[in-house]
């Protein structure tokens, strides 16, 4: 990292959501990436690992997370990597209770991927290594289920996107079938079966 960073994320894709509709050329001038949110009709803007770097809240990221991947008497990369799985075990659950995915996945997708991108910066930086680049694969994520890096964090923002869907999706066909199972047995279904019963 050359240049100390003078934008914040937040402006960065404040400014992303304001220049209209040619998304591919924001993309281009931004640094950033979008997903189309179907559910609301709106854009959602997220940056790359690279941009990510390149803000003003980046160190402070890398910073607060270094604080936790020390705080015990486990290896950084251990306790990294259960951070991780722990972090992404937590957002898949309140993704479940959710009310709406399609509102959580736009209110929580940025600050996971950033975290975990700082989660990999923090490790590296805690044991003297480059940081993370596209092609690599830190100790970190060996049993984490996304390409982190891959197409510029894009892989990892649309494939935990539809992840997020699908816990909400699921959750709800899980909540059906139990209405449906505790469903109130009728009547007739009770005199049917105590006739059954008494013919045996």
């Amino acid at each position: 990292m050359s240049a100390t960073p003078t934008i914040s994320l937040s402006e960065l894709l404040a400014g992303a959501d304001a220049a209209g509709h040619d998304h591919a050329a924001t993309e281009k001038t931004s640094g950033l990436q979008h997903i189309h949110n179907h559910a609301t009709g709106s854009i959602v803007w997220f940056p790359t690992w690279k941009t990510f770097r390149e803000t003003t809240d980046w160190s402070e990221a890398v910073d607060g997370v270094a604080e936790d991947i020390k705080a015990g008497s486990a290896p950084v990369e251990e306790s990294a990597a259960k951070i991780l799985a722990d972090d992404l075990d937590a957002l898949l659950k309140r993704a479940a209770a959710s009310s709406d995915a399609a509102t959580f996945v736009q209110e929580n997708l940025v600050h996971h991927l950033t975290r975990t991108w700082a989660l990999g910066d923090a490790v590296a930086k805690a044991t003297g290594k480059d940081l993370p680049a596209g092609g690599s694969t830190p100790s970190i994520f060996a049993d984490y289920p996304y390409d982190v890096y891959g197409q510029d964090g894009g892989a990892f923002a649309t494939t935990l996107w539809n992840d997020i869907i699908d816990a909400r999706r699921n959750q709800a066909l899980a909540d059906e079938a139990a209405r449906k199972a505790l469903k109130p047995v009728s009547r007739k279904a009770l005199k049917n079966a105590a006739r059954k019963a008494a013919r045996r």
